[in-house]
């Protein structure tokens, strides 16, 4: 079965996103190479966020992670008797509730090499939640900085209605996904943005001068991970995606588009 969507599928944005993540991440790999190769490779590498959701973010990425509440009944009496024993000078705590436990997200991302000095030309990053909001937001906003100065592209997939969006720019359109490439020798980025109802962008990959870009089918991309991970067993179009809500005009699109299933 394929998405019913046209381009980008919102109901993938929960807690299947990981899956989703690393399955896009080989399919675009596995495209660009047969592009670029014999002069270049493409390369999945990873690395390490520690993630400090809040509970909201937890309930939608990490389903199965017992999330820390404040207990329903805390025994004030025991704290302030072990805090005066301790010291009488001090105030006691009113309430002791655990602290939040951070989560190690691993990230993928796609590298384009050049296959005779290893040299790394293109990053291919796909965000994640953690990528789009405090603390992970400021390192990877200096992590975008750094590739600049160095002169590697970046081609930046944002698939994620929710959090904020690494580029600053007050004049950003507003729509619900957006992908940009920042070429490593240029000053200005280039934005395609496209809503749900829209179909995802053909996207060019620079590679070295004066070898021609390659040509990345991002749609493509998502229909064939959407039919080999057998992602609509696990989806209930019945219900409404995760947050945030959709506008208005949104919903009424996507209540149309979902009828005949949501029928069934």
């Amino acid at each position: 079965m394929q998405s019913p969507f046209p381009g980008m599928d919102p109901y993938l944005e929960g807690y299947m996103w990981p899956d989703v993540h690393h399955e896009l991440a080989s399919e675009i790999r596995a495209d660009l190479a047969q592009q670029i190769s014999p002069r270049y490779v493409a390369r999945i590498s990873t690395y390490t966020v520690e993630d400090t959701s809040p509970e909201e973010e937890v309930g939608i990425m990490y389903p199965d992670v017992e999330v820390l509440k404040k207990p329903a009944q805390v025994k004030e009496e025991e704290t302030v008797m072990a805090s005066t024993s301790k010291s009488k000078a001090l105030t006691p705590a009113t309430v002791s509730i655990p602290g939040p436990k951070p989560i190690e997200v691993r990230i993928p991302l796609v590298e384009i090499r050049d296959r005779a000095q290893n040299q790394l030309i293109t990053a291919i990053e796909i965000l994640s939640p953690v990528n789009k909001r405090k603390p992970g937001l400021v390192p990877y906003r200096e992590k975008r900085q750094r590739l600049h100065r160095a002169g590697v592209h970046l081609l930046e997939i944002d698939l994620l209605r929710r959090g904020q969006r690494p580029i600053q720019y007050i004049y950003l359109p507003r729509s619900p996904y957006m992908v940009s490439l920042a070429r490593g020798e240029e000053e200005q980025i280039s934005i395609w943005a496209f809503g749900l109802n829209d179909k995802a962008p053909v996207l060019p990959v620079p590679l070295k001068q004066p070898d021609e870009d390659a040509r990345l089918d991002l749609g493509e991309a998502l229909r064939r991970i959407y039919q080999r991970g057998l992602y609509h067993l696990s989806i209930n179009y019945k219900e409404a995606p995760s947050p945030p809500p959709l506008l208005e005009e949104e919903q009424a699109w996507m209540a149309d588009l979902l009828a005949e299933i949501r029928q069934i």
